[in-house]
């Protein structure tokens, strides 16, 4: 493979949809499989790899037993769906000879490691993928937050956000047939359009610690190898 052009060290934020391929709620594991693949070509291409995974996709089919549930309980819920969906990732990762950790943000010693930063990043040095779960262990913060959060602390080159579609747009492309596409972006545009891809709090933090954030379509197979070429289609968000 051809070697990285743009970035050493990166985050990939996932969300919990993402892994729901066709089904309404919960993982497919044909689309668990190939974002492993493509993790895994990343990696090959030597680039440090960390993920955040989000838990819409497990916590929707629990949404009816939280209707009514104290808001900080049901995010707690929430947090515990982005471990399962991490340990899920690092199954598939490891069956292709990936190696990979994960640390939860909420200590569970019997299944996975605590967030320790230091650690994390001795682990991406020596070539592994660093999964991300429990968002930031507090209720109220996105994993989008969680992910800019991490990114930081990583001290990654950028912040990847993996989406169901291939760059920002003005509205959803998917509903609204001539939506205008960006292909780079400021992040005062971001936060003066409302485009919401991801929320302000995210966009906050990576903004002041200059942490670009990408945005791709994570579903067209090979995307993520391409955008650490600087090939394919993209929106960076980064200041002029």
């Amino acid at each position: 493979m051809s070697q990285p052009q743009m970035y050493q060290r990166v985050l990939l934020k996932v969300s919990g949809e993402a892994l729901m391929g066709p089904r309404e709620f919960g993982l497919d594991g044909e689309t668990v499989r190939a974002i492993a693949s493509d993790i895994g070509d990343v990696v090959a291409l030597g680039v440090q790899v960390s993920l955040v995974i989000g838990g819409g996709n497990i916590f929707r089919g629990m949404s009816a037993a939280a209707d009514g549930m104290d808001l900080a309980q049901a995010h707690y819920m929430g947090m515990l769906g982005t471990v399962m969906n991490a340990l899920a990732m690092q199954a598939a990762l490891e069956k292709l000879g990936v190696p990979t950790r994960v640390q939860s943000a909420i200590p569970m010693a019997t299944v996975c490691e605590p967030y320790i930063r230091r650690r994390a990043i001795r682990h991406m040095e020596k070539g592994r993928v660093v999964i991300f779960a429990a968002g930031t262990g507090n209720p109220f913060f996105t994993t989008d937050t969680g992910a800019a959060l991490r990114a930081v602390e990583m001290g990654c080159d950028a912040l990847l956000k993996g989406t169901q579609v291939d760059g920002v747009y003005s509205a959803d492309p998917r509903k609204v047939a001539d939506a205008e596409r960006f292909d780079q972006l400021t992040y005062h545009d971001v936060l003066s359009r409302d485009l919401k891809f991801m929320d302000a709090a995210a966009i906050s933090l990576a903004r002041e610690n200059g942490v670009p954030i990408i945005i791709f379509n994570i579903r067209a197979p090979g995307a993520f190898a391409r955008v650490m070429r600087g090939e394919g289609r993209f929106t960076t968000v980064l200041e002029p």
